[in-house]
């Protein structure tokens, strides 16, 4: 999403890079939409069965994805930033969405979780919000372990979103 194979190497450069996406979600949203055109160019790519995964940042661009009204099958975003984008989509979410969500994520406050399911029943949205009880953000990355930050791995949210996800897929394309 950064451009050029940018990646950040702490979570300090990792916010410093993300915050213009955060600022700017139309930006964020041009990108996002960009990686899907080039992806749809890959010969091995079948038009009609695509789904996307994200996790933390990644998540917010594949929901962001779904609210744009990307044709694809369905998005599932893992502990993913949950903030509605202040430009309103103007296509009907087309794909089905699977949120994996640490209960006690302090980067998705309650009231956002509650916006986010408030916004995807009125969207009329096939949608899931799965939550997992005493985990916190990046639950399903063995590096996490910054509690000041708000970050641990859990293995067992980790393998049960994963079978989740796993279910999911399987729903779509089926």
């Amino acid at each position: 999403m950064y451009g050029q194979g940018i990646l950040g190497s702490s979570p300090e450069e990792n916010a410093a890079l993300m915050q213009p996406f955060m600022d700017d979600r139309l930006l964020l949203q041009q990108r996002i939409d960009a990686a899907l055109y080039a992806v749809r160019l890959l010969p091995w790519v079948d038009d009609k069965s695509i789904a996307a995964i994200g996790f933390c940042f990644g998540g917010l661009c594949v929901l962001d994805l779904a609210r744009m009204g990307a044709d694809i099958k369905g998005v599932v975003g893992f502990h993913g930033l949950l903030i509605q984008p202040q430009n309103k989509a103007t296509k009907p979410v087309l794909a089905k969405v699977l949120a994996l969500h640490g209960h006690d994520d302090p980067m998705a406050s309650d009231d956002q979780v509650q916006a986010f399911c408030q916004e995807m029943t009125n969207a009329k949205v096939d949608w899931q919000l799965h939550q997992y009880g005493n985990t916190v953000h990046a639950f399903t990355n063995p590096k996490a372990n910054t509690p000041s930050l708000g970050t641990a791995y859990k293995e067992v949210a980790d393998k049960r979103s994963w079978q989740s996800m796993k279910n999911f897929l399987n729903e779509i394309f089926s």
